[in-house]
């Protein structure tokens, strides 16, 4: 048995998460999905208050889930999806977890490649340089571009309409320029070889982390001596952990825990 923290990304409400914890509950783990800071137990009270969000940078992020990490009496797993695989990365490296898990994780510093497709996911947020102070939510069409492009029209906008919310624009500033910045709060220790066992996934059809940057981020890991593992989801896109594939991206994350001894 293992405790299991989840941890959300950008634009989707940790509710999200919810078959995930049964899901690993039904395997003897004890899960929770806490919310971001500013985050409403709802999503739609979340989409109500966008401001409440607003501002929260990196660093306060992964300060806020360190305290959570910090309540257990050892560390326990984290599983990240997007901005939450980064901040999984983090905390990982900080001795705050015992394994990590970044299902397509926003991209660390050191990540030099910019798909076009990543581009355009971002220019919502990242076109409008106060968003840097506001909390943003994505549009219908913007969210069929960013997460549910591999998916029928029907399921993207059922996703959109059901964990779709408000999020910080902050951090996505900070990840933009983090190869200009040498104290990026998205800078990682990736050379780390005292850290817990580290999962990547990438989708080869995801648009918001294509799956050149997840494999961007393995790649400057290659110092470590600690465990770095990658997995590649053939056809899946950023919905991955929502869509009707979610058990499969599930499933793989428990295999993986298990056959590195995290979990027995």
């Amino acid at each position: 048995m293992a405790n299991v923290v989840f941890i959300h990304g950008l634009w989707v409400s940790y509710t999200a998460w919810q078959p995930w914890i049964e899901h690993f509950a039904a395997q003897g783990h004890h899960a929770l999905a806490p919310r971001w800071p500013g985050e409403h137990e709802t999503a739609a009270a979340s989409r109500e208050n966008p401001s409440s969000q607003a501002g929260f940078s990196l660093n306060d992020l992964t300060a806020h889930f360190a305290d959570v990490l910090g309540e257990f009496e050892s560390p326990p797993v984290v599983i990240g999806h997007s901005f939450g695989g980064l901040i999984a990365q983090k905390l990982l490296s900080q001795g705050a977890a015992s394994a990590a898990i970044a299902i397509d994780p926003a991209p660390i510093k050191g990540v030099r490649a910019l798909p076009l497709a990543q581009l355009r996911s971002a220019l919502p947020v990242l076109g409008n340089p106060l968003n840097r102070s506001r909390a943003r939510a994505l549009t219908q069409s913007q969210w069929r571009f960013g997460f549910g492009n591999a998916l029928s029209p029907a399921e993207s906008n059922s996703l959109w309409e059901q964990w779709s919310i408000p999020s910080p624009g902050k951090p996505l500033f900070e990840v933009g320029t983090a190869n200009f910045v040498p104290n990026s709060a998205a800078k990682v220790d990736t050379s780390n070889s005292t850290r817990g066992p580290l999962l990547i996934t990438g989708g080869t059809a995801d648009h918001t982390v294509p799956l050149v940057t997840a494999k961007g981020a393995h790649r400057l890991y290659r110092k470590s001596q600690a465990v770095t593992d990658f997995h590649e989801f053939e056809g899946r896109g950023h919905s991955l952990t929502i869509d009707h594939g979610w058990r499969d991206v599930a499933d793989t994350s428990l295999s993986w825990l298990a056959q590195r001894g995290v979990t027995r």
